[in-house]
């Protein structure tokens, strides 16, 4: 039992919360604690109200409980009869009653729904269209219970992440290691229901705060800390029966003033612009819409997850068993799918997951998606069920809001920088199960070709432009798992495909084949997008399983898809001219979704579950089940076969062919007849689309060396978990890099060209011609930055240990010989050095000046020896190579560079360790 003066500092902070939620009057209410700033498919963590510090002095304590005393003692328990209180308002009988009038709204809350958990949703209906504020978005969902303090109503998400057998020991232990957080508290504001004994709150002072902690979302995008105005929020729309109570709330954010720009520009902290597209930036309204829902009496067997394949997974931490080796327990994400009737081979469910299809999708794209939808089906009805997935178009009669908890559903949204398609989904904690998911498609995939939504913020992302009056914000932390980018990173490889085939010859942007590949884009991105909605997570290895023979077939393709799993990030299949071309994009689903279907909904009894699960997921070793996900594609992770946008047995074939299309559309740029009267934004917009590639290509190429192939195969299997990466494909990667970025004509492009890369001159731009020296820099120093990483050296280092002759592994003194001599092949030409060509030298030998002075802490010992030595060689070179035939400007380089090198070798170096 919790001391008494615990309890007075709890109602402290609840009628301190209480009072602000009433305080409608005051157009500043206080934002709550910063959070972590959310990504596009993961909800932002609940908010906890302050609470006094575990180290008050005891005269504090009694402050406090002395105050709650007196704000109880303030209380009116002749609180105004319910029938007073609803006289003339709107009844809405439900899961919640609901009665409203006018702008009020009131919720009832009948004894014994106290304290029992229901489903509380919140997302995001309206938004302001751009740094991902965006309308028809998913956000966070909780388990929740109201609860009664006196007179107040707390709403509490219930802590469901660790757990213990109700009724034991440890299970109170849990309870008392554990805390719950506050979502809101708002007074009873009258007495109760004659008949139903219920009490009544004003929903208005609980759902007009900042329950989905929007204040911190915005303050990460614009780093101006707005808050919200309750006085000037509203009700779009209530709702309630018996399965959801729905409120869309029209949430007022405010800022008093702007910030000025900063005078002097600053690289370091550069100027995040207030909102460009609100009628005035210091307001907006953002629209919500809360569910409250009840939660499935009984909740679903949880299916225990296997690492060998990918779906999402529910993850607890369960005290009650002391034997087990790890506290945790991982279920799969996935729709409670049940046959009706068991006993036949096929049949249809006793309730299907039914897809609801917008009004707001445009009419001409619906077809597409809803075969992206059904797609699906063919999986399920391998195991067993027949139209397990149902579509549903919403028409302009029906009135309900597919944003509520009961409607999954496809949704179209847009923004001025928007060019996502993401597939969130709510779950059940006890359980894994889906209860809600709703799929949002950006409208750039339907006319990402067409235009240059964000042509220029990537083109100074090259470095075209230093100006550090950016638009940029900062970048999100740590890759999330749950987190999408196929669809935004996929309208580049459309667009990049598009303009190559038009400057074929083989379609006009207007044509109908233009138009039936951009419907085949959509239908692919859909289906990526619904595997995550029914809990199928990436699948990066899933794009080697077929060779780039096969994948030019176009039977082939149609019958098989482009890869293993639509879950990858599958690029354009482009063929080089004169070859066959296959299917474009990915049409049916891949031998690995079938495989991940079936471990997660085949109907297995309960006492066969560990025995078949175990079966099914045995097959890991077989080549078509390849599988990888985000933990081996991010995270400074090194495997070779595990990519986004790749295909084919063989990744570094296959990105030689891709360096080489690029290449051919650059030619095409140069060679092409513009109509009188066309805009040069064309050309700009392909010149730009070829370095997409070489940006996209080249960090991949550069994880051959050093690379290491990991799998995650259990025993039995006869495979290695880690191998090396054999040392002539590390080699094959380093040609491929020396001879596509490092080499002296890598980049050669005629005058006319460049001349001619013009744009829309309405649209604006801090600098209206293109830098060629800076977007090939960009290149090569991010090429660079991975060669010469700690990471890479480490991995070259340890790879000596894990093979039987270590000769059979490069080594980190010939990557660094290559480089260098590929960096800095005039010395030995005796050729003139060009400006591209002294840019490169000056990053090269920046990077080396940094090692001499200063070692990281995870520099390792040989590395920082041999780089030493290197740049010894490189002071001789430059040394012999200051008395040739070579032009004023590389002669003044070369002396710079030799006075730097030296500078550095010279000095003390600040070492982190021996």
């Amino acid at each position: 039992m919790r001391p008494l003066f615990l309890k007075a500092i709890s109602l402290a902070v609840t009628l301190a919360m209480a009072s602000q939620a009433m305080a409608q009057d005051s157009p500043t209410p206080t934002p709550p604690a910063p959070v972590p700033a959310p990504t596009p498919e993961t909800p932002p963590a609940p908010v906890a109200p302050p609470a006094p510090a575990a180290s008050a002095s005891q005269a504090t304590v009694a402050a406090i409980a002395a105050a709650a005393a007196a704000a109880a003692a303030r209380v009116d328990p002749a609180a105004k009869p319910f029938a007073d209180i609803v006289k003339g308002a709107q009844h809405m009988g439900g899961f919640f009653s609901l009665y409203q009038r006018d702008e009020k709204v009131w919720i009832e809350i009948r004894p014994e729904q106290f304290d029992k958990p229901f489903f509380l949703s919140a997302n995001v209906a309206t938004g302001i269209g751009e740094r991902s504020v965006y309308g028809s978005q998913m956000e966070r969902s909780e388990v929740v219970a109201f609860r009664r303090l006196g007179n107040l109503v707390q709403l509490v998400a219930l802590n469901t992440d660790f757990r213990a057998k109700a009724g034991t020991p440890l299970a109170l232990a849990v309870s008392q290691g554990f805390t719950d957080s506050l979502l809101g508290s708002v007074p009873i504001v009258s007495a109760p229901h004659a008949r139903t004994k219920g009490v009544l709150i004003e929903a208005n002072a609980l759902l007009f705060t900042d329950i989905p902690s929007f204040s911190t979302r915005l303050e990460y995008a614009f780093r101006m800390q707005y808050a919200l105005d309750a006085r000037n929020s509203s009700f779009a729309s209530v709702r309630s029966d018996e399965g959801m109570t729905g409120f869309h709330v029209n949430a007022h954010y405010f800022v008093p003033r702007l910030a000025a720009a900063p005078m002097v520009p600053s690289l370091t902290a550069p100027y995040v612009p207030p909102p460009r597209h609100t009628p005035d930036p210091r307001s907006m309204f953002l629209g919500f819409y809360y569910s409250f829902a009840p939660l499935p009496e009984q909740p679903m067997h949880g299916r225990p997850a296997d690492d060998r394949l990918g779906h999402f997974v529910t993850t607890a931490y369960d005290f009650t068993d002391d034997v087990r080796p790890t506290l945790t327990t991982h279920v799969v994400n996935r729709w409670r799918l049940e046959k009706k009737d068991p006993s036949l081979p096929l049949s249809e469910p006793r309730q299907p997951i039914v897809y609801w299809l917008d009004k707001n999708i445009p009419e001409k794209y619906r077809e597409s998606v809803r075969q992206g939808v059904l797609a699906w089906n063919a999986a399920f009805e391998r195991i067993g069920f027949k139209d397990a997935i149902v579509v549903k178009q919403q028409t302009a009669q029906d009135n309900f809001d597919t944003m509520d908890a009961r409607h999954a559903s496809v949704r179209w949204y847009v923004g001025a920088d928007a060019s996502m398609a993401i597939g969130p989904r709510q779950v059940d904690p006890r359980s894994g199960e889906i209860l809600d998911a709703d799929i949002a498609m950006s409208d750039i995939f339907a006319r990402g070709a067409r235009r240059m939504a964000s042509e220029d913020s990537r083109w100074q992302a090259y470095g075209a432009s230093q100006a550090s009056n950016s638009a940029a914000v900062t970048a999100p932390g740590p890759h999330d798992e749950s987190r999408c980018d196929f669809g935004m990173e996929s309208a580049q490889e459309m667009g990049f495909a598009m303009e190559l085939m038009e400057a074929r010859g083989e379609f006009e942007m207007d044509s109908p084949k233009a138009e039936a590949v951009a419907q085949a884009y959509v239908r692919s991105v859909i289906m990526h997008e619904v595997g995550h909605t029914l809990g199928l997570r990436h699948n990066f290895r899933s794009s080697t399983i077929y060779s780039l023979f096969q994948l030019r077939d176009k039977d082939f393709t149609a019958r098989n898809g482009l890869s293993g799993s639509v879950m990858d990030y599958t690029p354009f299949n482009i063929a080089i001219k004169g070859e066959q071309q296959g299917e474009y994009v990915m049409s049916t689903l891949g031998p690995y979704d079938y495989w991940a279907i079936e471990y997660a909904y085949k109907p297995i009894p309960e006492e066969q579950e560990k025995d078949e699960l175990a079966r099914i997921a045995s097959r890991s070793n077989e080549p078509q089940f390849a599988f990888a996900t985000d933990q081996e594609a991010y995270y400074g992770m090194s495997d070779p076969d595990v990519n986004l946008f790749d295909l084919g047995s063989d990744p570094l074939a296959y990105f030689q062919r891709r360096l080489a299309i690029s290449r051919e559309l650059w030619d095409r740029v140069q060679t092409r007849k513009l109509k009188p009267g066309e805009s040069y934004e064309s050309l700009r917009r392909s010149f730009i689309y070829g370095f997409d590639q070489f940006a996209r290509t080249m960090p991949v190429v550069v994880k051959y060396v050093g690379g290491v192939t990991h799998l995650r195969d259990h025993a039995g299997t006869g495979r290695a978990s880690f191998t090396p990466v054999p040392v002539e494909r590390q080699r094959d990667a380093l040609k491929l890099l020396t001879n596509n970025l490092f080499k002296a004509d890598s980049f050669k492009f005629p005058p006319s060209l460049l001349s001619r890369l013009g744009g829309d001159q309405l649209e604006f731009r801090l600098r209206p011609d293109i830098s060629i020296n800076s977007a090939v820099l960009f290149l090569q120093a991010a090429a660079m930055d991975q060669l010469l990483s700690d990471a890479v050296a480490g991995r070259l280092l340890d790879s000596q240990e894990k093979v039987d002759d270590p000769k059979r592994a490069l080594s980190l003194d010939e990557l660094y010989t290559t480089l260098q001599a590929a960096v800095w092949s005039e010395l030995k030409s005796g050729k003139d050095i060009g400006g591209m060509r002294r840019n490169l030298q000056r990053e090269h030998l920046k990077r080396v000046a940094a090692t001499l002075l200063r070692s990281t802490p995870g520099m390792r010992a040989d590395a920082r020896s041999l780089q030493r030595m290197h740049a010894l060689e490189l002071q001789r070179d430059i040394r012999g190579a200051m008395s040739g035939a070579i032009g004023t400007e590389a002669k003044a380089h070369l002396s710079e560079c030799y006075e730097t090198l030296s500078q550095a070798l010279k000095a003390p170096m600040l070492r982190t360790g021996a």
